[in-house]
């Protein structure tokens, strides 16, 4: 049944969301309010394809606002990528350049507007991140970054990378760590997707200023909240 449910949801998501790249790249031309409604439902068809095929469901532990300071979150499965868009309005998203170079969907996300993560260009790809994130806040989106920098199995916790210290030292503003356990039902690198509950735990805010061990200590406990 597992392997039923996980082949009719890639005949279902991956045709829809091609559709739903061509509806944003058609409607790109007529400005931002337009290709953000396409961004934003493409969200909600995965989360209720999800739903209703996979039998997977959204449990929040606290609150979330859809305000622009800078987000970090847990990231175990393609799924919390996706789902952000459901979580917030219109969030500027922080992803590797390997998937904004794909084809027509890159197109889609560099015009929508993303925070390209270069993580061998150095400095100068710091200040290009810590430039498109102000741009972000000052237009009154939230800001997601994944400060683990890749997918890592449901139980573990590698040491959060750079470009979170980076961005909290230079942007100056609250930080918010979310918990996902996103892993134990779509695991990273298998086709094969459970049923069950994908949760977001909300931790403590960060107040901006800390000395960086604190608050990347703070942030490293916070999303690794739903591990056991």
């Amino acid at each position: 049944m597992i392997l039923l449910r996980s082949l009719l949801f890639a005949l279902v998501f991956y045709p829809g969301s091609f559709l739903w790249v061509m509806a944003a790249l058609i409607v790109t031309p007529f400005g931002p309010r337009p290709l953000r409604a396409v961004v934003g439902s493409w969200g909600w068809f995965h989360r209720i394809a999800a739903r209703i095929v996979l039998g997977q469901k959204v449990k929040i532990d606290g609150v979330i606002p859809d305000t622009p300071m800078l987000f970090i979150f847990k990231h175990e499965s393609m799924f919390e990528t996706i789902d952000l868009l459901c979580l917030f309005h219109n969030p500027m998203i922080a992803a590797k350049r390997e998937l904004i170079d794909i084809p027509l969907w890159g197109r889609v996300a560099r015009t929508y507007g993303m925070i390209i993560v270069e993580r061998e260009a150095g400095a100068s790809a710091m200040r290009s991140m810590r430039r498109t994130a102000a741009k972000a806040m000052a237009e009154g989106r939230p800001v997601c970054l994944f400060p683990e920098g890749t997918r890592v199995p449901h139980g573990e916790a590698p040491e959060i990378r750079a470009g979170f210290a980076g961005l909290y030292t230079l942007l100056r503003v609250p930080v918010l760590p979310i918990a996902v356990n996103s892993g134990r039902v779509a695991p990273r690198n298998s086709f094969l997707k459970r049923p069950g509950t994908v949760t977001y735990k909300v931790g403590e805010i960060i107040p901006p200023g800390l000395p960086r061990e604190e608050a990347e200590a703070l942030a490293h406990a916070a999303i690794n909240a739903l591990n056991g």
